[in-house]
């Protein structure tokens, strides 16, 4: 871009923005199985009849010229006003679309936007499944300050990246929106399997499943095998600047936050009736390194967390093996005290405090879409051979707690 362009564009994106001149066309999201209109999705579209009303123009200009937040801003301030002027009072939910930067970079400017919406707006903050690995911990803080307003969390374009599948039940969405691209493969074993994660999903937390790119009775009996709940396209509308009488039933979007798995420790997680063994590190290292090997065996490779007391405890052998991991996995974290931030190439590095309940624990937890397991450990504190160091642990199966010890992991990070 030459510098007479760039200069043209900042002022243009000036006076879009200081103008007023951003507005929303709104999409309908219809149940599939009955045929109402229960949402809307809120699309950005600048001034009529220029260049810049489309929103890709608009994107690209503001990353640009530095000034994504700002747009991002604004087009949430235009999506809640017209959302409140069009449905005319009636409760109504509404979808809207934010960059993660803004929501890990600016989360206060889009927490205040939203504290000024109408009271009859429940409304549902789109990601993309793209933001998770970049920044997986800025995400779940802010998907967990969202959900505390009050706002539902949808994933977008899942299917894009199979391996990011293992996300899904650590963000734990609200409601999950498959890739149109899903929709013209319906045939292909990959999409299936797509499909099926997250079914998975959706039948263990209640999420909604949203087929994207319906233009055809065909397409909606191909959402139908996919499993969606909800579907979006142009069957039923390609964006308008109304919002149309609907069914209302918030239920079925509303959030659920996380809570307190955030900041606690996996072992804390363990929780009555769950029976604690003793035994000492030597005999527990098989069970870490078959959970290794678990990961790294399953179809749909999940993230694999681990938390090592403290950084002498990651030896080279360690690294080696956690190198391998991360290569093959979509995200691989090692957490210990004086832990650096790439403690092997392509792993993720938490340093704990020497206070921290989790520097007196050892924890390998395995979470992805088909795949949930976790030892979760405690030091007894005896001195003398490493090896023979004595831990009471558990190991466990159970999706909900291996959630919940990923989440411990995670909230560290």
């Amino acid at each position: 871009m030459t510098e007479v362009s760039a200069v043209s564009t900042r002022h243009a994106l000036d006076d879009i923005l200081s103008g007023g001149a951003l507005s929303c066309v709104f999409q309908p999201f219809v149940d599939v199985d009955s045929g109402r209109t229960l949402a809307f999705e809120a699309l950005m579209r600048g001034p009529a009849g220029t260049r810049w009303e489309a929103p890709l123009t608009l994107l690209g200009a503001a990353h640009e010229a530095g000034r994504l937040a700002d747009l991002e801003q604004a087009s949430l301030r235009a999506a809640l006003s017209g959302a409140a002027e069009m449905s005319a009072g009636r409760p109504v939910t509404v979808f809207v679309n934010l960059e993660p930067s803004t929501l890990t970079g600016h989360l206060d400017l889009v927490l205040a936007e939203l504290a000024g919406r109408a009271r009859h707006l429940q409304v549902v903050v789109e990601v993309t499944e793209r933001a998770l690995a970049a920044d997986l911990a800025g995400i779940l803080a802010a998907a967990e300050a969202l959900r505390a307003a009050g706002c539902g969390i949808a994933l977008d374009d899942v299917g894009v990246q199979p391996a990011s599948l293992a996300f899904i039940p650590l963000l734990r969405p609200e409601v999950v929106k498959l890739d149109l691209g899903l929709l013209r493969t319906v045939e292909d074993p990959a999409t299936v399997a797509v499909a099926g994660a997250v079914r998975a999903y959706a039948e263990q937390t209640g999420a909604e499943v949203v087929a994207e790119g319906i233009e055809s009775p065909g397409d909606l009996t191909r959402a139908l095998v996919l499993g969606a709940t909800l579907g979006q396209g142009w069957l039923w509308g390609r964006g308008e600047r109304r919002i149309d009488p609907a069914a209302f039933e918030p239920e079925r979007f509303a959030a659920r936050p996380i809570g307190t798995a955030l900041r606690a420790t996996p072992y804390q997680m363990i929780g009555a009736g769950r029976r604690i063994r003793l035994a000492p590190k030597h005999l527990l290292v098989p069970v870490s390194r078959t959970l290794e090997l678990m990961a790294l065996q399953d179809t749909v490779p999940p993230m694999l967390f681990a938390a090592f007391e403290h950084a002498r405890f990651f030896p080279p052998a360690v690294v080696r093996r956690f190198t391998e991991l991360a290569a093959r996995l979509p995200f691989v974290a090692a957490l210990g005290v004086g832990m650096p931030p790439d403690p092997a190439p392509g792993v993720r590095g938490g340093a704990l405090a020497g206070h921290d309940p989790l520097a007196r624990e050892w924890t390998v937890v395995v979470l992805g879409a088909h795949t949930s397991a976790a030892l979760m450990a405690r030091d007894l504190g005896d001195s003398g051979p490493d090896r023979d160091r004595r831990f009471e642990f558990a190991v466990s199966y159970d999706r909900g707690l291996v959630t919940a010890a990923a989440h411990a992991m995670v909230g560290r990070l």
